[in-house]
């Protein structure tokens, strides 16, 4: 898959910033920049991200206030995000962070590892469901050609082999999520997966 999965980094400080984009340097994601909630609101109307990583607190329209406007997007509703912010903020964070829609909440100053671990499920989750819908689409439409054609029989083979690739790839992210403590959504996806594979049985 030719595009890089982007991750939008939303902080008002320059040094988190960088020190964010250094942590995720090591992975093949495309950091973008935003300075606060309106920036990060404009440039994901623009843009597909995997992945938001969110201050909570800063100026203006705060990190909780930004995650409530992205989640009433349609487009970008299932965005996952997940909430920074240093050790010592309000007791109740946590539970707005997840109030809000957030996928996991990690304090100042954390683990690059962690981060870096947390946000590798949410791209191989991200890339995964786009290999799936890939897949989907190519299903569907020899699903609505003639199987007495002749040409079903040299497709089916090679659909057999892109199916059985991505059901492997699902259950080594599910290995990579659990070793994160990530919690990452899984079972919308092996949903997508099994009714996949019931289509591709179908037309077999």
């Amino acid at each position: 898959m030719p595009d890089r999965a982007k991750i939008l980094l939303v902080d008002d400080r320059e040094e988190n910033l960088i020190a964010l984009e250094a942590i995720l340097s090591s992975l093949d994601v495309v950091a973008v920049r935003a300075r606060s909630g309106e920036e990060a609101l404009k440039a994901l109307l623009s843009i597909e991200f995997a992945l938001i990583l969110l201050d909570v607190r800063m100026p203006g329209m705060d990190g909780f206030e930004t995650a409530a406007h992205i989640k009433r997007r349609e487009r970008t509703r299932n965005i996952p995000i997940i909430f920074l912010t240093v050790v010592d903020s309000a007791p109740d964070y946590a539970f707005r962070g997840y109030a809000a829609g957030a996928v996991d909440y990690l304090t100042k100053p954390f683990d690059p590892w962690v981060l870096r671990a947390k946000v590798s499920v949410f791209v191989e989750l991200y890339n995964m469901n786009r290999r799936l819908a890939e897949q989907a689409s190519l299903l569907r439409e020899r699903l609505s050609v003639e199987l007495t054609d002749g040409t079903a029989a040299e497709v089916l083979p090679e659909l057999s082999r892109r199916l059985t690739a991505v059901e492997d790839e699902l259950s080594r992210v599910v290995e990579l999520a659990e070793k994160s403590n990530g919690g990452a959504p899984l079972s919308d996806l092996s949903e997508r997966l099994l009714h996949l594979r019931a289509g591709f049985d179908a037309l077999s």
